[in-house]
Formats: structure tokens, C-alpha cells, sequence
């Protein structure tokens, strides 16, 4: 017998040996030799993949698609296979695998859940065809992803659809503003409708003469119509008091880091990564904005964040400052070295000590 077939003879009769164990055994088996099996071969693999999935731990399934992830040699089957499992398996294939092309991308979704959705939208340099679909959803969560992925290519069809369900769903309007690429014509469209909806929410809340309001909003329109937005320099005093806050309280922790950052609440990040790694925040954002994979690579190392959350991070606060994502076979090296060999102490120590000219 082969050693496909007792591969399938065990997947049915374990006899002594765990399931999780032919899981990795077959999977690692595909993943190195999967070049040089013929169809018949890879079939049988993918289904022995197929019929152990829910019977392996989740851990060990998120642990084969993290190795995967980054992996240009790996069979499409094994990772279109993992893409289609739970959220927490299929998320860093969803963000990194660039063996996923548009095409993969749409075929994995047209079934998948809304969390697959909104993974995708977040996934770094997104063609058309995708995001014409993911712009169609009727999930916000998965709208604002979208808007909020600086790398994504909207096309003049899917800012349409965005820019009008912008009408109802406020939470995309300031992310869709800030996108360099929105065509001025519907950037003056959506004046119309924001300012209608500030001037109806002062009308009931303030007490202010109609004409005083109406000339009020028609200036705010015209210097949004012609100044494009400047960044801030310094956070909102309401995020630093929020950010002190915590801190005193023992709540700022890497929790509260990853959740503004998925929020795209980027000063609430800044600002609570100053705080946790103890340097001032214009240095802070000088070192981890300008200082590369490494800088990121410390920054989370010392306040306590995975390694397999590291390129969340990276894509993200990157994507947020419209910056490159790609990370060179030596910066993911030097990344992993970082993670195994430095100490959190150590980390903090190295990034309060990375200088730039």
C-alpha cells in the first residue's frame, strides 16, 4: 500500500494515532511535496484535510496557516483550504498569503462569512474586481474596513456605491474624505449631505437663528471644497486624559492597543504606544512610523503583543499613514529573530535607542 493510502486508512481508523498528529503529518506532506504529487494524489490529500478539519483544535489549524501565511512555495489547494476554515484560521491567509490572487479572493468570499469579508477588506492592495464586490456589502464593519485600507484600488463604480451608502451610514464619511483618490466631483456631493445632517443636528440641539446657521455651514462647505484636510499634530485633549486614564487605572494594556488600531482610531494608538513603551509621542511616532519593521518589531515585542500579530500591525498602522506594507524575506528574518531573541525589557530598551537622521 502506498503511502497516500495508509495516509487514508489512518484518517478513518486513527489506531493509536491522533488525529491532530494526521492532520500535520498530511498537511506538512502537502506542503512540501506538493509540486511533485499528481491530481489523484492531491485530491485524496485535500480531502483527508477536508474530513480531519473539525475534528483538530483550532490552535494547531491557526498555527499551520500562520507557517503558511508568508509561504510562496505552499500548494493554492492547502491554502484555499485553510482561507475557507473559521475566521481565526483563515485570517492571516485572508491578510498575507500572496499566493491569493483576485480571482481566489472572490471565489473564497461569494460563500464566506461578513468576518471574511471584513478581513479582505483590510487586505493590503486589493484589486477592482474585489473591492467592487466588498463595496456592494451592506456590513458597515466591512464598508469601513474598505474605505479605511489606503492600499485597496476602488474604481469609480465602487466609490459610487460608498459614497451614497455614506448618506445613511455617517461612520464612513470622514475615512472616505481623507482618501486621497476620491474623485472631487463626489467629494462635493457628499458636502451636501453632511452639511445637511450637521445643520438638522445643531437645528433640534442649539438655539441659533436659521440664517446665522445656514451662512455658518455654507463657509464650512466651501473650505472643505477647496483645503484639503491637514493631519493633527497633537491628539484631541479628551484621547489624553482617556490614555492617563487608563494608565493609572492598570487597563492600558495591548488589548486596548490592537482594538483602537483595528477601529482606526490612530491617535488613541499613538498615544497609548507612547505611553506603554515610555517615550514621548512625537519621538514615538518618528521611531515607529519612520524606523521600519524592526521599530514595529520591538514596539510590540516590549508591550507584550504576538508575533502573529505582528503583520496586523504592521499592515494596519502602516495602511493608516498610507505607507508601504511589504516586508522583504530580510525584514520578515529580522522580525523573527527580534521575537525569539530579545526580551521585552530588552525591546523597549533597543527602541527608545533607534535614532534616524
Amino acid at each position: 500500500m502506498s503511502d497516500m493510502g495508509r495516509l487514508a486508512q489512518l484518517a478513518v481508523h486513527p489506531q493509536g494515532t491522533s488525529r491532530e498528529e494526521i492532520y500535520l503529518a498530511v498537511a506538512s506532506l502537502y506542503r512540501i511535496q506538493g509540486n511533485s504529487l499528481n491530481r489523484r494524489e492531491r485530491t485524496l490529500m485535500h480531502d483527508i484535510l477536508r474530513r480531519l478539519t473539525r475534528d483538530v483544535e483550532m490552535a494547531i489549524r491557526i498555527a499551520l496557516a500562520e507557517r503558511l501565511a508568508d509561504d510562496t512555495s505552499a500548494p493554492l489547494e492547502l491554502i484555499l483550504l485553510l482561507a475557507d476554515d473559521a475566521i481565526e484560521v483563515a485570517r492571516p491567509l485572508l491578510m498575507r498569503s500572496p499566493l491569493l490572487g483576485d480571482e481566489d479572493i472572490l471565489n473564497l468570499i461569494a460563500e464566506a462569512s461578513h468576518d471574511h469579508h471584513e478581513v479582505v477588506a483590510g487586505r493590503p492592495h486589493i484589486g477592482e474586481p474585489v473591492t467592487d464586490l466588498l463595496a456592494r456589502s451592506e456590513k458597515e464593519t466591512v464598508l469601513l474596513a474598505l474605505v479605511r485600507n489606503a492600499t485597496a484600488k476602488l474604481s469609480s463604480v465602487a466609490y459610487e456605491r460608498l459614497v451614497e451608502k455614506s448618506r445613511t451610514i455617517a461612520m464612513l464619511q470622514e475615512p472616505l474624505a481623507q482618501r486621497h483618490d476620491l474623485p472631487p466631483a463626489l467629494a462635493t456631493r457628499m458636502c451636501d449631505w453632511v452639511s445637511d445632517a450637521l445643520k438638522s443636528y445643531i437645528g433640534k440641539h442649539y438655539t441659533i437663528a436659521p440664517e446665522r446657521l445656514s451662512n455658518a455651514m455654507s463657509a464650512a462647505a466651501r473650505v472643505v471644497r477647496s483645503e484639503p484636510a491637514t493631519p493633527r499634530d497633537a491628539p484631541a485633549e479628551s484621547a489624553q486624559k482617556l490614555i492617563e486614564k487608563l494608565a493609572i487605572s492598570g487597563q492600558l494594556k495591548a488589548g486596548f492597543l490592537l482594538r483602537v488600531l483595528h477601529q482606526g482610531q490612530m491617535d488613541l494608538f499613538d498615544l497609548a504606544l507612547a505611553k506603554l513603551v515610555n517615550v514621548p509621542l512625537p519621538e514615538l511616532r518618528v521611531k515607529f512610523y519612520e524606523g521600519g519593521p524592526r521599530a514595529v518589531a520591538l514596539a510590540c515585542r516590549g508591550v507584550g503583543i504576538d508575533r502573529c500579530v505582528f503583520n496586523t500591525v504592521y499592515n494596519l498602522s502602516r495602511q493608516a499613514r498610507n505607507l508601504p506594507t511589504t516586508l522583504t524575506a530580510a525584514d520578515q528574518a529580522e522580525v523573527e529573530r527580534d521575537f525569539a531573541t530579545v526580551s521585552k525589557t530588552d525591546a523597549l530598551r533597543l527602541l527608545a535607542s533607534l535614532e534616524f537622521n
